[in-house]
């Protein structure tokens, strides 16, 4: 009964039980996590490894954010409203007891095992839809505090508007994600009045031009203030999260127009894509098993 109405919020028709199959599928594999973590009384194991009372919402574990924000957690916002609110809850508490939101949280743990601080695309896909049950100032406070640390890139981020090979690694991938990451915190800075606020996420979330060579059209690293030697849109690198130079150069989810007009308008934006589509799929560089169909 709980699995019929948990599987019932979306409905499709077919005569294909095999295409019925896998949509159900997908749908149940939504919902094995985030999971609740705490005791039927409400009690959960904090950030800061002390023992808490959940009150007014549940207390949930497993937020692989890189993986999960880009079509999971905005599934959530439109089936499952009460669990997004909880899960912004559950940021809320991990950032009070942990001192930042969440990246890649196991167990009240923080695994730090991949990059960006995706919480704030949850949040403001939530904020953005008018969910309620959760402090929205709270919420924009720890989104801000965040994306301010001076850790993971981020102080070269903030001084310089990129990260270059010399200031981290996956440079590119996390100059373009922290960019969207800083453009949502504009939405709910936005919703919230903070014109100051606004204008300087804003500006930071253009931060991908920075990386943008308008010579190739290619969001590539830089090394001592230059391009850096020898790149290959194809190469599987430290420069990027499990991606390469072809996939990353199209993640600008923020400023698509802005993107298009970087590429030399739409004629030259679609030729772009087709080389992406009607390229060889075979990348260089690391063999990375979980790389799979980026170009080609």
């Amino acid at each position: 009964n709980l699995w019929n109405k948990e599987l019932s919020k979306i409905e499709v028709n077919s005569d294909d039980k095999n295409k019925l199959a896998i949509f159900y599928t997908a749908l149940y594999h939504t919902m094995m996590q985030p999971n609740i973590a705490q005791d039927l009384d409400g009690k959960y194991r904090g950030m800061d490894n002390k023992i808490h009372t959940a009150e007014g919402f549940d207390y949930y574990t497993v937020f692989s954010l890189w993986d999960t924000f880009r079509a999971a957690h905005p599934l959530y916002t439109l089936i499952d409203k009460k669990r997004t609110s909880d899960y912004i809850n559950t940021f809320i508490k991990q950032f009070e007891q942990g001192g930042r939101l969440p990246v890649w949280e196991l167990a009240s743990n923080e695994t730090d095992c991949m990059i960006g601080y995706h919480s704030v695309s949850v949040i403001a896909d939530a904020m953005a839809k008018g969910i309620t049950g959760f402090d929205y100032e709270k919420a924009f406070e720890a989104s801000k505090a965040s994306a301010t640390r001076d850790v993971l890139g981020l102080k070269a981020y903030k001084e310089n508007g990129f990260i270059s090979i010399d200031d981290d690694h996956e440079s590119v991938s996390k100059t373009v994600e922290y960019a969207y990451d800083d453009w949502c915190i504009a939405q709910m800075a936005q919703i919230l009045n903070k014109k100051e606020d606004y204008e300087y996420f804003m500006k930071r979330s253009q931060n991908w031009k920075n990386l943008f060579n308008y010579e190739n059209g290619f969001i590539q690293p830089k090394k001592n203030g230059g391009w850096a030697k020898s790149f290959d849109p194809k190469e599987v690198n430290n420069n990027y999260t499990e991606g390469n130079g072809w996939q990353y150069t199209f993640f600008v989810p923020q400023d698509i127009p802005g993107m298009i007009d970087a590429f030399g308008g739409n004629k030259k934006f679609e030729t772009k894509l087709d080389e992406m589509f009607n390229a060889e799929s075979k990348t260089t560089g690391r063999e990375q098993v979980d790389v799979t169909g980026l170009i080609g």
